[in-house]
């Protein structure tokens, strides 16, 4: 093992370890996918679907304690904090849509439809694990002792800000939010013509849940970012309501093809931002990079500085509070995407991306062509 990212993976591994412990047959045999080759660990989903694997609605209480706690293992603690307010989240959501919402289940918003897969065996040379549902998509690889891959991390929030008792509001990714506005707000009108891509925002992340992006990726058709499609009465309901809302934003071809996702990045670059402004610029990565644990975090953050200067910045839709607005910071590794346009700005998708190392493809790769290998 490899110093304190070797710990957090040992910690994730007895976490583990003692989550299949309890696992009857059925249970394991819906948790348990091999590793590396099945085409299962590069899927991944941040809509109410199924995720794939063992939901939390067919675990016992005390198994989602165990569960809760290795999330804890991989995620810092604030992190770990908005993790469990996400989830919490469906109930509100479930509450604006007044309990109605189905999707042809039992209930469209649930706090235990959480999905939790196992890919080879905990402590093995490589292996991996994900936990996912609604606006929450975890994905953690490991290999030789060492956490090498945190991507694609997507946390999201529909309300992104609902009333409490008192003066606050329950914010649960305001962070993203803010520190986004702030830097688009401290820009010069030369700077912010450079950052700009569209008045316009597009209805979702540009990248959706692609396992890989290329050259001239749009936003997909909501009913496509499903495990699987709806018969045509909700399939058509979905795509009624992404047109619905494409359509009161003012979203054309034209936009979507300003904001299409290119391995050159678009907007302003890092070295154009005043010193003032990088720092909000990291402080904005941070709430990023920082949803996993420190220790690991720390490497990753490393990774930033190193393409520091490379990195742009762009930004579509309003800049004023409650505007429905987008933006990405990209690099060759990194790719940060942000997007509040739905329900008039008030509903939040983000991810954390590396785009040469999710699912742990990059060293994966290595290591299984330099490696003796029996899994």
């Amino acid at each position: 093992m490899t110093g304190a990212n070797g710990a957090v993976a040992a910690e994730m591994a007895d976490a583990v370890v003692q989550l299949i412990s309890t696992l009857n047959e059925d249970q394991r045999r819906a948790a348990q996918w091999s590793f590396p080759s099945n085409e299962e660990r590069l899927l991944w989903f941040y809509t109410p679907t199924d995720h794939g694997g063992l939901p939390l609605t067919d675990l016992t209480s005390a198994q989602h304690r165990l569960v809760h706690r290795l999330l804890a293992t991989a995620l810092s603690t604030p992190g770990y904090n908005t993790a469990a307010l996400i989830l919490g989240q469906e109930n509100i959501l479930d509450q604006v849509e007044r309990f109605s919402v189905d999707f042809d289940r039992d209930r469209g918003r649930d706090p235990l439809l959480y999905w939790f897969s196992l890919f080879g065996e905990p402590g093995a040379k490589s292996w991996g694990w994900r936990f996912g549902g609604h606006h929450l998509s975890l994905h953690f690889t490991i290999a030789d002792g060492k956490v090498v891959s945190s991507t694609p991390c997507f946390m999201g929030a529909d309300p992104a800000s609902v009333p409490l008792l008192g003066p606050h509001l329950h914010r649960p990714l305001g962070g993203v939010e803010d520190l986004g506005r702030e830097l688009v707000r401290s820009l010069n009108q030369t700077q912010f013509d450079q950052a700009l891509g569209s008045n316009v925002a597009p209805t979702d992340l540009v990248g959706a849940n692609r396992s890989h992006l290329s050259d001239g990726d749009q936003s997909l058709p909501l009913p496509l970012i499903w495990r699987n499609r709806f018969e045509a009465e909700i399939d058509n309901r979905l795509a009624e309501l992404q047109t619905r809302e494409e359509r009161a934003l003012g979203v054309t071809e034209q936009v979507l093809r300003d904001l299409a996702y290119t391995t050159q990045p678009k907007g302003i670059s890092a070295r154009d931002l005043e010193s003032d402004q990088q720092e909000i610029l990291r402080q904005l990565l941070t709430t990023y990079v920082g949803r996993i644990h420190d220790d690991v975090a720390d490497e990753q953050m490393s990774l930033v500085e190193d393409e520091f200067d490379q990195l742009h910045f762009l930004w579509a839709g309003g800049t004023e509070v409650g505007a429905p607005h987008y933006y990405r910071v990209q690099g060759k590794r990194l790719l940060a995407e942000y997007d509040n346009a739905q329900r008039s700005g008030n509903h939040v998708h983000t991810v954390w991306r590396d785009q040469l190392n999710d699912f742990g493809n990059d060293p994966l790769a290595q290591h299984y062509t330099t490696a003796e290998h029996h899994d």
